[in-house]
């Protein structure tokens, strides 16, 4: 007898007992929005997902008698066992929203081999970009079990670790900071989120403190300093690297760029920005910063990169780096995978 796919079963469930898909979509709901927002509170679940208190309290106590959630003075939280059917459920739930084939075509398009897609748009609404983090994070998790984790900072990776689930014991994994990124904000600099991962995976970590963009004399003067030589050593073994992409003149002016090289980065067209490197809309390399960290040629030794960024107004940006660097993961969301199939 042919075993049936996923899709297959859920056309079957569809026709015979479309009730209990619909069901299983509003616990799935559920589950997920105390995920992205632990601990939290009926009301503000409820608000969250645009129902009543108490047409919510007959689910609550449903999912608790599974032994799914727990309720405690400061709010509601998955337990382990809801954690993993939520897990489990997120293919399903995909192929059933006809995730999966927009991911394979844009997979396609950006010769990426795999792409995950979430609903919604991470620049409207936060809860999105902490969905983005949870996938990546479980990637990262499901893959990582030693080795060196190279980071950047931004808003965007640093929901990534947020979301990342602490590890129940330590494990043989270093995390480092790609690159220099002193002077941004405290929160989302490389250093900082590289200090967070390495709380939540049970390993270890080193800082790099050393701008992000550097003159010409200061960048070959940290080269020969011993705790810069020590970290490239290091950072040279990078087993997996997370990174987000940044459009090319926000990044810049972010970093403080002179006004010479936004005035090359607007006569290159510059597009999208990654690792420190700008790149036109056909992926062409049109500035390089003079940057402590991983450059482009070391990339070929990582074993896997995976790449963070949503938002319409990112798709020419991830057009641009995808079509000139090797990514091997894409985390984006619903907005900026329309923006980027409209774009080509």
């Amino acid at each position: 007898m042919k075993q049936l796919s996923t899709k297959e079963l859920i056309q079957i469930q569809q026709k015979l007992v479309p009730d209990l898909l619909q069901e299983m979509k509003r616990r799935y709901r559920i589950l997920q929005q105390i995920n992205l927002t632990q601990p939290i509170g009926r009301r503000s679940l409820a608000q969250s997902l645009t129902t009543t208190e108490r047409i919510l309290r007959g689910e609550v106590e449903f999912l608790k008698d599974q032994g799914l959630i727990l309720t405690e003075t400061i709010g509601m939280r998955l337990t382990d066992a809801g954690r993993q059917l939520l897990h489990s459920l997120d293919e399903v739930i995909r192929e059933l929203e006809g995730f999966r084939e927009l991911e394979e075509r844009l997979s396609k398009l950006l010769d990426i081999p795999r792409v995950l897609i979430v609903p919604g748009d991470s620049q409207q609404d936060p809860l999105v970009k902490r969905e983005m983090g949870y996938l990546a994070a479980r990637l990262i998790k499901e893959q990582l079990t030693e080795g060196v984790l190279a980071v950047t900072g931004g808003t965007t990776i640093a929901a990534v670790a947020e979301m990342m689930p602490k590890a129940q014991a330590s494990r043989p994994v270093e995390v480092l900071p790609a690159r220099g990124g002193v002077g941004e904000n405290v929160e989302i600099q490389a250093n900082t989120i590289a200090a967070l991962f390495a709380g939540k995976l049970g390993g270890t970590y080193r800082m790099l403190h050393v701008p992000d963009n550097l003159s010409e004399e200061a960048y070959h003067t940290l080269l020969e300093e011993p705790h810069t030589q020590e970290y490239l050593r290091r950072i040279h073994n990078t087993r997996m690297l997370v990174h987000g992409i940044g459009q090319a003149i926000t990044m810049a002016k972010r970093r403080g760029a002179s006004s010479e090289i936004l005035a090359l980065l607007e006569r290159e067209q510059a597009m999208g920005e990654a690792l420190g490197y700008y790149f036109d809309a056909n992926g062409r390399i049109v500035y390089a910063m003079n940057t402590i960290g991983l450059r482009m040629n070391d990339l070929e030794r990582v074993q896997t990169i995976i790449a963070v960024a949503g938002g319409a107004d990112k798709a020419a940006a991830i057009l641009s780096v995808a079509r000139g660097s090797r990514q091997d993961v894409l985390v984006t969301d619903e907005a900026c995978t329309e923006a980027i199939l409209a774009h080509v």
